[in-house]
């Protein structure tokens, strides 16, 4: 049986990309993405618990993320868990999860430093080529507003 492995994301980013250009003309591109949700304690106290996911984007993602994304930016991501392991100096086993980004969306409007994109939202696969606006909803829809 096959399995599935997709992970979706909304958040923003903690720093700008790391981008590094390796032999024959590969980048890769590594972002720290916050996703924070909220909820109300049993005492009526608003709580907010943030995660931080590592992300890795490769070859035209990673030019355009090294050209458009700046830290604070809103994005959509989907893509998949990726594990990497391998021994330390010490000799110890270490595990670091990451997320090998397939598509990804920039929302909201454009940081004052970031570059001109074609327009102020737009997703991306692994080419640089620009596809049409992912619509993520901004908060709860009436039932009427659902396509089925």
């Amino acid at each position: 049986m096959a399995g599935v492995n997709k992970v979706i994301l909304l958040g923003n980013l903690g720093a700008d990309p790391e981008v590094k250009h390796l032999e024959g003309d590969k980048v890769v591109a590594n972002l720290r993405l916050a996703t924070t949700e909220a909820y109300k304690d049993k005492s009526g106290n608003r709580v907010e618990n943030t995660e931080w996911h590592d992300l890795e984007l490769w070859d035209g993602q990673a030019r355009i993320a090294e050209q458009y994304l700046k830290k604070g930016m809103q994005l959509y991501v989907e893509g998949k868990i990726k594990s990497d392991t391998w021994q330390d100096e010490q000799g110890n086993n270490r595990k670091r999860t990451k997320i090998r980004v397939l598509s990804f969306t920039m929302l909201g409007g454009r940081p004052d430093n970031a570059g001109s994109p074609q327009s102020n939202t737009g997703a991306y696969t692994g080419s640089t080529q620009s596809m049409p606006s992912t619509s993520v909803p901004a908060g709860p829809a009436d039932d009427d507003d659902l396509p089925f």
